[in-house]
């Protein structure tokens, strides 16, 4: 299956972003997610990052970007300014978890979170050969990489339970990036090696 940018997630992200909507994409790298909304959803897009590269990059490709740290929340940014704020493959880099969860909640209507599921059949079995996993969804080696965090799909539902934040969607990807089917829970974490949730705040 080929999938946009090769990016499986962004396939996903975009099914649920509706025409003329406003996203917000933290850690937005170079903009290439909110170039593709904006060309074929035709959103209003905004993306944050903190690295000057990906800034300037997505300059470039002609998206809003402002460079801030998401360690320090999104002060900047009103609540209920966005229809949909993003974060791909990001959450697992952030120290302060639930305070960006919760953020994204006030500034959006929903938030849509991707990261690598650690409990993924394959990287158990680089654990259990006594080698951290390197992957497609954690293509870093132990010594480089920029992932703070190292979790699945149950703790990320526990973490929204213990928050009250509703589970609206959810898709889980094998490593071609295709959907993963499974009668439980269990055996979606163990299958699945990229989790997509679409999330909304407590009621």
């Amino acid at each position: 299956m080929t999938h946009t940018l090769g990016r499986p997630d962004f396939d996903v992200i975009a099914a649920w972003v509706e025409p003329g909507h406003r996203v917000l994409d933290l850690g937005c790298g170079d903009g290439a997610l909110l170039k593709h909304l904006i060309d074929t959803r035709n959103v209003h897009g905004w993306g944050v990052d903190i690295e000057d590269a990906n800034v300037l990059a997505a300059m470039r490709n002609g998206i809003n970007v402002i460079q801030s740290n998401l360690e320090n929340g999104l002060k900047d940014f009103a609540d209920d300014a966005f229809d949909h704020v993003v974060l791909s493959r990001t959450l697992q880099t952030v120290r302060h978890t639930e305070g960006i969860l919760r953020e994204m909640l006030r500034v959006g209507r929903e938030a849509v979170v991707s990261f690598p599921n650690f409990a993924y059949w394959k990287n158990l079995r680089s654990v259990l050969d006594g080698r951290m996993p390197v992957s497609e969804d954690l293509p870093y080696q132990w010594y480089d990489s920029p992932n703070v965090r190292f979790f699945t799909l149950l703790d990320f539902e526990a973490l929204c339970g213990q928050m009250g934040l509703t589970i609206v969607e959810r898709r889980v990807l094998d490593e071609s990036g295709d959907p993963v089917s499974a009668d439980a829970d269990r055996d979606l974490n163990f299958l699945g090696s990229l989790a997509v949730y679409r999330l909304t705040r407590p009621r």
